[in-house]
This record gives C-alpha cells, sequence and structure tokens, in this order.
C-alpha cells in the first residue's frame, strides 16, 4: 500500500473515531490526537501481521493525519502566516505570493485530496458548497480575512484554488500617503469628494489595492452619511456609522434563494443612501447604477481595467450584459453625466528595490467633463508617469460644478486650488 493510500486510510478511520467519540479535534486537541495516534499504532500492528506495508515514521504519520483533521493540513502553516497574500492550489501543487510579490512554491508535498480536504474544511464554516452541482464557489473564509475562489470538475478539470488574503488592517488615506501610493494633495482631494455625493470610480488590475483605496475613501465619508455596501463576496470591513454592508447569496442545493449582487444594489436604492458602494463591479449590476446616479445618490465601485478611460468603457460594457435592451449610447450618456472622477491604481512587485515587497500606487485620477456627444470626455487631474515617479497635480480644476460642490463641503477658508496644490490639507 503507498504511502497516500495508508494516508487516507487511517485519516478516514481516526475521523469516525473522533465523531464517534464526540470530540472536537480543534477544541480538544490532545484528545484528538490520542484518537489519531491510536489509529495509528493500530495500523501498524495489522502491518506487522502482514496485512499491509509498516509505515516507516509512525510519529510522522501521526502529525499529519491530525493536521488534516484539526488543522489545514500541509496548507496550515502557508494559511496563518500575516505575509502571505494569496495561495493557489492547482491539484496537487500549490504555490503562494508572500509580501516580496515573488510567486513561490510550497516545498511541503501534497496530494490533490488533501488539497480538496482543505478546501472542504475552508467551506465547513460558511454556507458555501463546492461539488459537480455547485462546481464554482466563492466565500469569506478564515474568519473573515481571506477570500476563496474554488473551481472543480466538470468546469475544471482538475481542483483550481485561490485563496486571496485582504488586510483588516483599516486603511485610510493619510496610511495610503505613507505607503507611497498616493501624495498628501491626492489623498487631501480624495477626502474633499468623498464629504459630497459626488462619483467616483476605483479601477486596476488584480491585487493593485483597490479594495484598500475604496476602503480609505468609505472611512473619509462623514458619520452622517448613510453609505450602504453592496459585494458579492465581502471584502470591504470600514466601520460605517449609519448605513450597513450586504452580501450577495449563491443558490441553495435546489436551486433556489439566490440573491445577486444586482439584487442587492436594486433593493439599497430604497433604503435612502447619500453613497452606494460596490466592491466589484463585474456584470449586470452595473445596469441598476444607472437608476442609482439619476436618483441623485453618490456611487463609488471598482472595476478591472488598465486604464482609467478602459474603466469607464468596462462599466458600460458591464451595464448592457443586463440585457435590458437600452442601447449603448443611452447607458453611455448617463455614466458621463454621473461619474465624476475615475481613480486608477497599478502594481508591480519592486523586491529588487531597497524598499522591497509589492508596490501598488495610484496612477491617475481623471475628472469626467462635460461632453457634447454620447461619448465619455476627461481631464487628467493627477498623473504619474511610471510605478515609483511621482504622482503630480496637472495644473486641472475639475468641472466648475463639481468644483462648487467640493468647496462647499471644505473647512471655512480653505480653497479645492489650495488642496491640489499642497498648500493644505483637510485631512
Amino acid at each position: 500500500m503507498s504511502g497516500s493510500n495508508a494516508y487516507e486510510e487511517i485519516r478516514k478511520a481516526a475521523v469516525a473515531l473522533i465523531e464517534e467519540r464526540r470530540i472536537d479535534p480543534v477544541a480538544d486537541r490532545s484528545r484528538a490526537r490520542s484518537v489519531v495516534a491510536e489509529t495509528v499504532n493500530d495500523y501498524q500492528r495489522r502491518a506487522h501481521l502482514g496485512h499491509t506495508r509498516a509505515l516507516r515514521d509512525p510519529a510522522e504519520m501521526t502529525d499529519r493525519v491530525l493536521g488534516s483533521i484539526a488543522d489545514y493540513g500541509p496548507l496550515t502553516e502557508l494559511l496563518s502566516r500575516p505575509d502571505i497574500e494569496e495561495v493557489f492550489i492547482e491539484g496537487s501543487q500549490v504555490s503562494f505570493i508572500d509580501s516580496s510579490g515573488i510567486l513561490k512554491a510550497l516545498t511541503v508535498p501534497t496530494t490533490e485530496h488533501e488539497n480538496r480536504q482543505v478546501v472542504d474544511r475552508l467551506l465547513g464554516a460558511t454556507d458555501r458548497h463546492l461539488d459537480t452541482s455547485s462546481p464554482i464557489v466563492q466565500a469569506r473564509v478564515l474568519d473573515d480575512t481571506a477570500r476563496l475562489t474554488a473551481v472543480v470538475s466538470p468546469i475544471a478539470d482538475k481542483l483550481s484554488v485561490t485563496i486571496r488574503r485582504y488586510a483588516l488592517r483599516k486603511e485610510t488615506l493619510s496610511s495610503l500617503v505613507e505607503l507611497g501610493s498616493l501624495t498628501p494633495s491626492a489623498a487631501g482631494f480624495l477626502w474633499s469628494v468623498m464629504q459630497t455625493n459626488l462619483s467616483a470610480l476605483v479601477s486596476g488590475p488584480p491585487g493593485a489595492g483597490k479594495t484598500s483605496l475604496l476602503s480609505a475613501m468609505i472611512a473619509a465619508t462623514p458619520a452622517t452619511h448613510c453609505i450602504r455596501c453592496c459585494e458579492e463576496v465581502r471584502e470591504l470591513h470600514v466601520p460605517i456609522v449609519h448605513g450597513s454592508y450586504y452580501e450577495a447569496r449563491p443558490p441553495s442545493l435546489d436551486g433556489s434563494g439566490e440573491i445577486s449582487l444586482r439584487d442587492l444594489v436594486k433593493v439599497v436604492l430604497a433604503m435612502r443612501p447619500d453613497r452606494i458602494i460596490v466592491g466589484e463591479v463585474r456584470g449586470s449590476e452595473a445596469f441598476e447604477l444607472t437608476r442609482a446616479v439619476n436618483a441623485g445618490c453618490g456611487m463609488c465601485c471598482t472595476v478591472h481595467a488598465n486604464s482609467a478611460r478602459d474603466a469607464l468603457n468596462a462599466l458600460v460594457n458591464a451595464a448592457l450584459m443586463a440585457g435590458e435592451n437600452v442601447a449603448e449610447p443611452i447607458v453611455r450618456r448617463v455614466f458621463a453625466a454621473s461619474i465624476d472622477f475615475v481613480v486608477h491604481l497599478d502594481r508591480d512587485s519592486s523586491a529588487a528595490t531597497a524598499t522591497g515587497g509589492l508596490r501598488r500606487q495610484v496612477m491617475e485620477i481623471l475628472s469626467v467633463v462635460p461632453s457634447m456627444t454620447d461619448d465619455f470626455s476627461t481631464e487628467p487631474l493627477f498623473n504619474r508617469e511610471a510605478l515609483g515617479k511621482p504622482l503630480e497635480w496637472t495644473g486641472t480644476m475639475p468641472p466648475d460644478q463639481a468644483t462648487r460642490v467640493i468647496e462647499a463641503s471644505l473647512p471655512e477658508g480653505m480653497t479645492l486650488r489650495s488642496v491640489l496644490e499642497g498648500r493644505v490639507s483637510p485631512l
């Protein structure tokens, strides 16, 4: 019998005994270890009688089985490390990205079955399930510190999982200045925008820091504003004085009970929001945002894009996915008239630099200006030539209407120009 088969046999027997004796392997680890050791010893006795092949290292097998039952098997250490940003599972292979931004392979050998057990254990604390009837799942795991996305057969040819850790350290605009993502003047400008009901779009590639920036912008919102945050899988954790968070729900096993992100956006429109936040716009929920902005609500959302201009087009394309038979020029005109600013981020690995780690920075802030056509017209307010270069104000002011709205919310005696120039800061 191979080591893998021996492991499976011992683990199955140990789990059965633990359940029979009603032992909580997490709360009562010592008793669980005793049961696993008992199972390993029983296996060894049968091996000495010639029924199977003896284990080379019974103690190692005990640790391995206990780890899979009480912890997360070979991924236990990886999932507990605070410097790990993403973990990737492809069948039996496990790799990860830590704070250096470099993709590394897990040196501990694993099997696809072991990795599936880890995924099932992570999902066990949620209301999500993964099987052939629901081969794609997203869920909050690890005490809401990570988002798990998993795909199995028949959609994928093998187990395919991404576990993305997100920071719960409550980013602020000031902390992003300290990290080099923003300049004081850009941070002051975004703070000023969040005092109003003006709308902003945050864009960038995966892992660029969109959620962190959006969190910081939410944290800058006045306590009197009603904020309604909608997400497919919750990643935003900023305390809200007035408002709440809402998370979509997948269909149950019988296919009923689904609550989509689009449903959530539609519902919160009836809850008198000052601002609607959508954690990540990818589909038809974007169409409901056209209703939101027409209703006078402020709006902030994130979208995957390669540039700020691309982000505007991506939002239009997502809205058209709703299939509401609304012409593209109409959707484009609605967003052109209602989105005020676009903030675009990018990322790279700066491991070769003195600072090391991942570098996430705001690359540009665009102002969407009135247009004589159905297309978007924009003016750059801040621009960074390349990652690591300074983020500089271009000298351009937002449109007059937006400027008046922002200046009405600034502390007495402060002007928007003085904020953009970096002479004063409202932070």
